[in-house]
């Protein structure tokens, strides 16, 4: 798939490479930061305290509501004060090193930040679904994963390291920025997305890493972007998906209120221990009763059970009845998953006619279980394909050939 890039973006193009540039400087970014932090740096930097309420409710106004990434931009801040903050501190967008688009409209973008610890830049992978009535963008929460999910090839790259709130917000940003979703800014021609309304309308944090093995960052980075003074997203159209880190679910629920996701996969410990081993930390009925408990739950704030369906392995209709069993009493919706291959993998995906017997039996149940369509296959942004070629120094580079997104999540 050829890789479509805007060039009137406000980026410089470095031509020996070949990609969109705008390294994030060295200086400390204001994108991220509490509205206490912020009005702290400020002060930190000679902003008379009378002020600074105001400066930051301006700030605020122009990153998250205009989506400006220059200070000189900021037109009814002084000059004075623009040079100020621009001596001082960033708010630059990461390294775009490739933009790809999938037949049916699915953009994967390959970021790239600083080392940060990790001894060098970093990659990570971020994907935009669009479907009739909205637009997903899949985040990323970290530089690989520690989770080793047998089926997810996501998972065959070794942690890296967190993402700051920082990045994982510069992904929605620049995302709206590419697709035309702040003010002021056109949408790219041919550009598949909603008719109406926003372009990015839902968030689901489900790209590269464990969330809540990141969490202070998500929720800060989450806590901006459902702000209603800024990027002012509904907390309804937010999910988190985890693998099952249980101590951290209410806190979810409590700290964030986002929506929530599980990545299940499976109705019995033993198999959950092969293709999620999180799982033997947490079994699934410490997971379950965590699910229960989740601040806010009911039938129109359901928990999204994540369920791939690999062929002989978790797609019989016993499966399918222990899996009603299991989730009895939890308002929720099960996304089926059809497995998508990647290099080297022993799974197969489920014959279609089995998956529609099982989606048949969880529905007759009383349970949603939308048989999701793969999208952006074509340029390796399927669920569970996704991954960077971000590894520990000591270890080779790997291709970044793959990426991943669930769609489907939140309110319409």
């Amino acid at each position: 798939m050829s890789v479509s890039l805007d060039l009137t973006h406000p980026v410089a193009r470095d031509k020996s490479r070949d990609v969109l540039r705008s390294p994030m400087a060295e200086m400390p970014s204001l994108i991220g930061l509490s509205r206490a932090e912020m009005s702290e740096a400020l002060v930190a930097i000679g902003v008379p305290e009378r002020q600074v309420k105001m400066r930051v409710a301006q700030l605020w106004h122009w990153l998250y509501v205009r989506g400006v990434s220059d200070f000189a931009d900021m037109l009814n801040i002084s000059r004075e004060m623009r040079e100020l903050l621009a001596r001082h501190f960033n708010i630059a967008r990461p390294e775009i090193v490739e933009e790809q688009i999938s037949n049916d409209g699915t953009r994967k973008w390959l970021f790239r930040f600083p080392p940060r610890g990790a001894g060098r830049p970093v990659e990570i992978e971020t994907v935009y679904i669009p479907e009739e009535g909205r637009g997903t963008l899949c985040i990323s929460s970290q530089v690989g994963c520690t989770l080793t999910c047998s089926f997810c090839h996501t998972g065959t790259q070794k942690l890296v390291r967190n993402l700051t709130a920082e990045e994982i917000l510069s992904q929605l940003l620049i995302a709206r920025d590419r697709l035309g979703d702040f003010p002021d800014r056109n949408t790219p021609d041919g550009a598949i997305v909603p008719a109406e309304g926003r372009k990015v309308s839902n968030i689901v944090m489900m790209g590269m890493g464990e969330p809540l093995y990141n969490f202070d960052n998500v929720k800060k980075a989450l806590l901006i972007a459902s702000d209603g003074d800024g990027l002012s997203l509904s907390k309804r159209r937010i999910t988190l998906s985890t693998s099952g880190v249980v101590p951290e679910i209410y806190r979810t629920g409590e700290e964030i209120g986002v929506m929530l996701a599980i990545s299940l996969h499976a109705v019995n410990d033993d198999l959950r221990d092969m293709l999620v081993p999180i799982n033997k930390k947490y079994p699934l009925k410490e997971l379950l009763d965590a699910c229960r408990a989740y601040p806010s739950l009911s039938n129109s704030k359901r928990i999204t059970f994540e369920y791939v369906m690999l062929k002989g392995v978790n797609d019989s209709l016993e499966d399918a009845k222990e899996l009603v069993r299991l989730l009895k009493g939890i308002p929720a919706k099960i996304n089926l998953i059809p497995f998508n291959p990647w290099p080297g993998v022993n799974y197969q995906c489920s014959d279609w006619e089995q998956i529609e017997k099982f989606a048949d039996y969880v529905n007759n149940a009383g349970y949603a279980s939308p048989i999701r369509t793969p999208r952006g296959r074509d340029i390796l942004a399927a669920c569970g394909q996704l991954k960077s070629e971000s590894e520990r120094m000591k270890k080779t580079d790997r291709l970044a050939f793959e990426a991943a997104m669930i769609a489907g999540h939140g309110e319409d």
